[in-house]
């Protein structure tokens, strides 16, 4: 500790007699490490000049990429002379981040000569007069793009200012359970919507109820507008959830669910790209409709009832037995029976003329190139259709390793326990040795003032009631309370218990 600067004592005082000018949020990767043998380790040290260095929890994962994050969540939206936690600052962020990024993206709109570039974010590209269906293209990304950004806004300002304010209103008052009944809220509501959509879509079609028709008339490139829409908004917010997953704290299912959303991101997109939007539309609302039960019985647990709650996860028990292990392997055993029945060979062109055979010096390639180019040919063999057994069959092992959890908390509740989801339980309570420490760098925050303004005895009696004050203003150092949702979340689903 000797090459460390002078400490600062907790009750705000410099040991060697220098107060501290400026503070201001911690800016930079830790400067030094140590493991002291108590908490009267100073909670601050001063450095040279006008600077200071503040005392936190070391995290086992603490490295540049979380410094690195770290820095671009308090620069987002400048800094505050207050300390804000990290969760709340990461929803703000991304609130006031997306808020921006559409306001600068309508202000384009509203300039006549950047119409034909802006209008693509707003609106489905391809458009085809004859058919009065969408086609599809290169230009969807602009779509997908702004369904990102909205997704990400909705997703924190709904949790930061309609369902955290709620739930202090209902009596939940720790921290940690405000965020995740935010997150699970905010679940409950796009699902709620969402699978709706897709059952209405689904219900209204010409494939409802026959797993034959789910490969008839293919390649469906051509799709009306609503079709596109869902598909885009779906594959944007699991999209979403690749990026965020990565942010947050890493639950002990981290890796499942990482590959759970690149499985499913990546059978959405193959599905629009290659014409297969129905039996994509059929897995989705497999999938989904779970993810409106179990959100549901989190939100309850969090508020207290207990009884209700175990009686919803029942429910969503139930269901997810039905819909991901009956009705699910009942389409992938179609996609394996049914496919080459109706769809063999290649299309070619947006008039899709075929079939064809495939080419014979392009032994793989072919299949993938539709996923980039739009105007290559569309094909269907016995490859395709092992590389989409495989995927969805991949996703069903996921989903059984899930249900074996599942079924672990039922025997919990069986024997008198409450019904907690154990798939995703938060690792942030083993990130932290309370005996184990760093020191960030607090960037100056400074403000001229005259000296009729500097009222010390304010001061001086704050010192006297033991409080942390570091300057001749009665500022507050931040940075020194416990931190466990420091990395907080921006946008995804989180697997809570």
């Amino acid at each position: 500790m000797s090459n460390l600067p002078a400490p600062i004592s907790q009750d705000g005082s410099d040991q060697h007699d220098t107060q501290v000018a400026s503070v201001g949020l911690p800016q930079t990767a830790p400067r030094s490490t140590g493991k002291p043998n108590s908490l009267n380790v100073p909670l601050y040290m001063q450095r040279n000049g006008n600077k200071v260095l503040v005392r936190r929890p070391k995290r086992k994962d603490d490295g540049a990429l979380k410094g690195l994050a770290r820095w671009f969540v308090a620069n987002q939206i400048g800094q505050s002379p207050y300390f804000v936690s990290w969760s709340l600052d990461l929803k703000l962020t991304s609130t006031g981040l997306s808020c921006n990024l559409v306001a600068l993206l309508f202000l384009a709109h509203s300039m006549p000569r950047a119409r034909e570039y802006t209008s693509k974010f707003f609106t489905l590209s391809y458009y085809n007069q004859n058919t009065g269906k969408y086609f599809l293209g290169g230009d969807d990304w602009y779509l997908i793009a702004f369904f990102i950004v909205v997704l990400t806004g909705l997703r924190a300002g709904i949790m930061e200012y309609v369902l955290a304010p709620f739930a202090r209103a209902k009596g939940v008052h720790k921290k940690k359970d405000i965020v995740r009944f935010s997150e699970q809220g905010w679940l409950l509501v796009y699902y709620s919507f969402f699978w709706p959509l897709g059952v209405y879509i689904y219900r209204t079609s010409t494939y409802y109820l026959s797993l034959h028709d789910l490969w008839k008339e293919w390649p469906n490139r051509e799709m009306d507008g609503l079709m596109k829409a869902y598909t885009l908004a779906q594959l944007s917010f699991y999209l979403q959830l690749l990026i965020v997953i990565n942010i947050e704290e890493r639950r002990k299912d981290h890796w499942q669910m990482f590959s759970h959303h690149i499985v499913t991101s990546t059978l959405i997109y193959a599905a629009y790209r290659e014409g297969h939007t129905r039996v994509g539309n059929l897995i989705l609302v497999l999938m989904d409709v779970v993810d409106i039960f179990l959100p549901f019985a989190k939100c309850l647990k969090y508020l207290g009832y207990k009884t209700i709650c175990d009686v919803m996860f029942a429910v969503f028990m139930v269901t997810w037995f039905i819909a991901r292990h009956i009705f699910f392997p009942m389409a992938i055993y179609s996609v394996w029976a049914h496919t080459l029945i109706y769809m063999n060979g290649c299309f070619y062109g947006r008039e899709l003329d075929g079939p064809h055979p495939p080419p014979a010096n392009d032994t793989w390639l072919y299949i993938a190139r539709p996923l980039w180019d739009t105007d290559a040919p569309v094909c269907f063999n016995h490859n395709f259709r092992n590389g989409f057994f495989g995927m969805l069959f991949f996703l069903q092992i996921l989903t059984v390793m899930w249900f074996y959890l599942i079924i672990r908390v039922a025997i919990k509740v069986i024997k008198g326990g409450s019904a907690e989801d154990t798939r995703s339980d938060d690792e942030a309570d083993d990130l932290e040795d309370p005996d184990e420490y760093v020191y960030e760098e607090a960037q100056p925050l400074e403000e001229e003032v005259g000296a009729d303004e500097i009222d010390l005895k304010s001061w001086e009696r704050r010192v006297a009631r033991g409080k942390r004050s570091t300057t001749a203003t009665g500022v507050s150092l931040p940075g020194h309370s416990d931190r466990k949702e420091l990395l907080g979340r921006i946008g995804c689903e989180k697997q809570v218990d």
